[in-house]
């Protein structure tokens, strides 16, 4: 269906303390000269104090104070609206953060004080049987005895009542018990445990977000929370401030249908869409009351149509020299989820093998977990969607059989035949469980424990450890695949503007792994593989001063894709970007574990990089060598980004270049007076100097023919129309209204290549009849065969093409 409130394009901000909903009232009017039709806002709910990012909610009942309350949301909400901007939200449902001091999350605090008989004990997801009817905190620096001995904890007063006090820590006490008790009894007697921070891999006893032991989950499949935690926003959207919602995390959720079910009905089906990472050609479950996905499937498309696949060999070949062997995806994925299953998630594992034994007393546990950790291992999506009560699919069906299968290739021992087929029927909700209910919610938390899994060892394990490409090495993304076709593009476009006209498209986000202008820069690695294995050769040469003996050639390449993607870096920025990707490898350094003289040596490497002039030199040889293929694949994904099927966003500061690694370097603040000026200087009629210029133009053209032209792009009776070209190089179509094209987008891919071939030459893109203006350089052009080198050779390489009108139409 299509949403009367979806937006025709959107601009995210990210809202943090240095970037309050004040500051955003500053833009409003840059915004709406930019073209954006709808702000689209980082959580807005109150979060822990100081939060960057607002993921962290503590109370759903109201806007940040950091942020400014609920009566700076109002200004915004209003300055939006008198600027001729919507507002779109985004939403955190399966998860609140865990604060300190706790008691500022008050339903968490009531169910630490009253255990099971709190007001808010259904609120969040505890397997109170784990431990005895406690929660386990574990926030210790060691064991509570050595704590205990050390006299770090002791009794005192917080908010007007006793609390048990470590450092920076308060935890209530349970009704009844008296404060002079000695401590150990005293806290024998709550409805929690401490304990050491090293146990909440294997003992936790309450759903998290990922392994991120802060974040406890929030059981919103109940109506009651679901209401309490959505009435504020629920309300927003019922009285016109709030035109749309941004789901963070659906594949979290107990029911992600019934949720979006449950939203649409409070909502009145106003524009929602989800942040779901579609695996493949996987495909969003259509019964979902959603308008489409984040974009990261549009993301892979877009980018890919700009890396060219003949590059894969030489840079295979390239990568095997560099780290001295051959790599396979494959087996690196599966190393990284074997190793996040059995050590990052064993609790949540244990608890699935906990409703296993419920369920299914007959089984042997020991030979039930390898099967568990099998088919986590093996899935190759994120999560299935299977409801209790309701048959699996046979998709379901052989999608799970399929990845125990695929899991236990490797694993330490085959797996017990009739004992997997036990936990596979449980998984699919079928046989004759001793317990329906514990049957029933081990479907539903495999489910849930799919994602985490995929996530930590995919995205955040095995993307830093492969090293072909890391432009590929992307959320949502398949660095097997090196680039995506023109044909294949139109077939995606076309389906996703049959099936889901409205979803968002996106080239960045705040969990992207780099910008698409970093990514943009390392395309071209693909086309000029062996000019770029040259340069990597002499780079190495350069440092060897600097490379000490501990530093790994694997962690070396990764970060030369790096520095010519980013460059130029300050030490400062490279450095902390530096550790936290050979942590999230885990190869030889870990969060929980830091090896110091291998980080010394990696901290070493980066120094030299950016402070040896000879490699400054050299990376800035690499930058003026490749500036054309840059250049068009900065301007060229943009336009396409911007004009394809669905709703696309502007993730803050990509109006420019942005060349911005993963969080929290995408959150950076951002110079909005600078672009506000480039903005008026190309309004006033002056031409472009520099890239940001030419990206901004084009980010500002494209923008404003879809708020002019919005019926082509969003409309009910929109069009997308491919164009044929004579040239591998160009990627061209039309957007419009039934029969009629109304704006035509021609852009250059493989630039590199396209060089060597000498230009177009005499290939030609066919035009729908009529007469043309190009909206970023003013060419006017005709309809019809219509040679690539007149229209894209001699200005930008990309074209905005809108049918000139007569006047009296």
């Amino acid at each position: 269906m299509r949403y009367a409130s979806a937006p025709v394009s959107t601009h995210r901000l990210q809202l943090e303390p240095d970037f309050t909903l004040e500051d955003a009232v500053a833009q409003v009017d840059h915004l709406a000269d930019l073209g954006v039709t709808h702000l689209y806002l980082s959580p807005v709910l109150q979060a822990a104090s100081g939060s960057k990012h607002g993921y962290d909610v503590v109370d759903h009942s109201r806007v940040a104070e950091g942020l400014g309350g609920d009566a700076a949301f109002a200004k915004l909400v209003e300055a939006a609206h008198a600027a001729g901007l919507g507002v779109v939200v985004d939403v955190v449902p399966n998860h609140m953060t865990t604060p300190t001091p706790l008691s500022l999350n008050r339903p968490l605090w009531s169910v630490l004080r009253e255990g099971r008989q709190s007001a808010y004990a259904s609120w969040f997801d505890v397997d109170w049987d784990a431990q005895d009817g406690r929660i386990l905190l574990p926030v210790l620096g060691s064991s509570l005895e050595e704590v205990l001995a050390a006299g770090e904890i002791s009794v005192g007063e917080h908010e007007g009542e006793p609390v048990v006090t470590y450092y920076d820590h308060v935890f209530p006490l349970a009704p009844g018990t008296d404060p002079g008790t000695p401590l150990g009894e005293l806290l024998d007697a709550q409805h929690y445990r401490l304990a050491s921070w090293t146990v909440g891999d294997s003992e936790l006893n309450y759903r998290r977000f990922f392994d991120v032991t802060s974040l406890i989950a929030v059981r919103v499949e109940d109506p009651e929370v679901f209401d309490a935690t959505h009435r504020l926003l629920v309300d927003g959207i019922r009285s016109g401030a709030i035109d749309g919602l941004r789901i963070d995390h659906p594949d979290g959720l107990a029911d992600p249908e019934g949720y979006l079910d449950r939203l649409a009905t409070a909502t009145g089906e106003s524009w929602v869409v989800v942040e779901k990472i579609l695996e493949g050609e996987e495909q969003l479950p259509q019964t979902w009351h959603t308008a489409g996905t984040t974009g990261y499937d549009a993301l892979l498309r877009v980018g890919g149509l700009f890396v060219d696949p003949s590059g894969a060999q030489p840079l295979d070949e390239l990568s095997a020299e560099v780290l001295g062997t051959s790599q396979d995806l494959d087996a690196i994925v599966t190393e990284s989820k074997r190793w996040v299953v059995q050590v990052m998630l064993a609790t949540e594992v244990s608890r699935l093998l906990r409703l296993v034994a419920r369920a299914r007393p007959d089984l042997d546990l020991h030979a039930a977990r390898p099967v568990i950790e099998a088919m986590l291992v093996g899935m190759d999506r994120y999560r299935v969607y299977l409801r209790p009560g309701t048959p699996a699919g046979v998709d379901d069906a052989e999608e799970l059989r399929a990845a125990a299968q695929r899991g236990e290739k490797g694993a330490a021992a085959p797996l017990d035949t009739a004992v997997a087929e036990a936990v596979l029927d449980l998984a699919l909700g079928q046989g004759e469980p001793v317990d329906r209910a514990a049957a029933d919610e081990f479907v539903v938390r495999f489910q849930q424990t799919c994602g985490p899994a995929m996530a930590k060892a995919i995205e955040d394990t095995a993307y830093y450890r492969y090293v072909r490409l890391v432009a590929l090495n992307e959320v949502g993304g398949d660095p097997a695949t090196m680039g995506v076709s023109v044909a294949d593009f139109h077939e995606f476009a076309g389906r996703l503007h049959e099936t889901w006209p409205q979803s968002m498209t996106t080239l960045s986000t705040h969990d992207t792994k780099r910008s698409e202008d970093v990514r943009a820069r390392l395309f071209v690695l693909a086309e000029r593989p062996d000019a770029w294995a040259t340069w990597v050769r002499r780079a190495r040469e350069l440092a060897a001063p600097f490379r000490s003996d501990e530093l790994d050639p694997l962690t070396e390449y990764f970060l030369w894709q790096t520095v010519v993607g980013a460059w130029p870096i300050d030490e400062e920025r490279l450095q902390a970007y530096a550790l936290k990707a050979i942590r999230e490898s885990k190869l030889y350094t870990r969060w929980t574990e830091p090896n110091e003289a291998y980080e010394t040596a990696v901290e070493r490497f980066v120094t030299g990089v950016v402070t040896t002039p000879e490699v400054v030199r050299h990376v800035e040889s690499w930058m003026a060598q490749t500036a054309a293929e840059t250049r068009a694949n900065v301007l060229g994904q943009k336009l396409v980004q911007l004009t394809m099927p669905g709703v696309p966003d502007v993730y803050q500061g990509t109006d420019v270049v942005d060349l911005s690694l993963v969080d929290p370097d995408n959150r950076r603040l951002v110079d909005y007076s600078l672009r506000r000026d480039r903005l008026a200087r190309l309004d006033g009629g002056a031409a472009p100097v520099d890239l940001d210029d030419e990206k901004l133009l084009v980010t500002a053209s494209a923008l404003r023919a879809r708020r002019k032209h919005s019926e082509s792009f969003t409309g009910a009776s929109s069009t997308y129309v491919p164009l044929e070209s004579t040239s591998p190089h160009a990627v061209a179509f039309g957007r419009g209204t039934g029969e009629d094209v109304e704006l035509v987008t021609v852009v250059t891919r493989l630039a590199g290549r396209l060089h060597d071939a000498g230009g177009f030459g005499d290939a030609t893109v066919d035009l729908p009849e009529g007469r043309w203006t190009d909206a970023l350089s003013g060419t006017a052009v005709d309809g019809g065969s219509q040679r690539l080198d007149a229209l894209l050779g001699h200005g930008l390489p990309v074209a905005l093409l809108v049918r000139v009108r007569p006047e009296h139409d």
